[in-house]
């Protein structure tokens, strides 16, 4: 029995077949038990003294099993001046206090280990970046729903002063 070549067609036939079975796939279950959470925009601002107006903030949350990666973007706010950011329990609403607390991944430990501390400093113009890496996940029933910018840089007691600015995340 004699090998004949495929005509050209067929072979563009079956690759495309392929292709179009790979990208209807199903995600690998890694991909699947992620949770991302996000928020961008103006703020809810409870102090224009130390978040003037157009301060705005962007903020993501990427956690997977092997772990938790929360970064923060800043602009507009007061030049080269360090504010304490944490991520808090509650959506932000029109007082300080309706953000609740601050989220704990271990409940009542109060730690930057349990805790999200993203205390920025901003340069000339305002603006800042913030991350922090935790070596646990979040779960679709726990996770934070906001952001919290406070007044002063946090202690090791986790106060950071009053809350200046709020962004709700989804």
């Amino acid at each position: 029995m004699t090998f004949k070549p495929l005509p050209a067609l067929v072979l563009v036939l079956l690759a495309a077949g392929c292709a179009q079975q790979e990208a209807h796939s199903t995600p690998s279950p890694s991909a699947q038990s992620g949770v991302r959470i996000s928020g961008a925009g103006e703020l809810v601002v409870y102090d224009r003294a130390l978040a003037p107006a157009g301060a705005q903030a962007s903020a993501t949350v990427d956690s997977t099993a092997d772990g938790t990666l929360s970064s923060l973007n800043v602009e507009g706010f007061l030049p080269n001046r360090i504010y304490g950011a944490h991520l808090h329990t509650n959506a932000c609403g029109a007082k300080p206090d309706d953000a609740g607390p601050h989220f704990q991944h271990d409940h009542g430990q109060v730690s930057k280990d349990s805790e999200v501390w993203l205390d920025v400093k901003t340069d000339a113009e305002g603006a800042g970046s913030a991350s922090a890496r935790h070596g646990w996940a979040l779960t679709p029933g726990h996770a934070p729903k906001s952001l919290v910018v406070h007044a002063q840089a946090t202690k090791a007691d986790g106060t950071a002063g009053p809350r200046v600015a709020c962004l709700s995340l989804e």
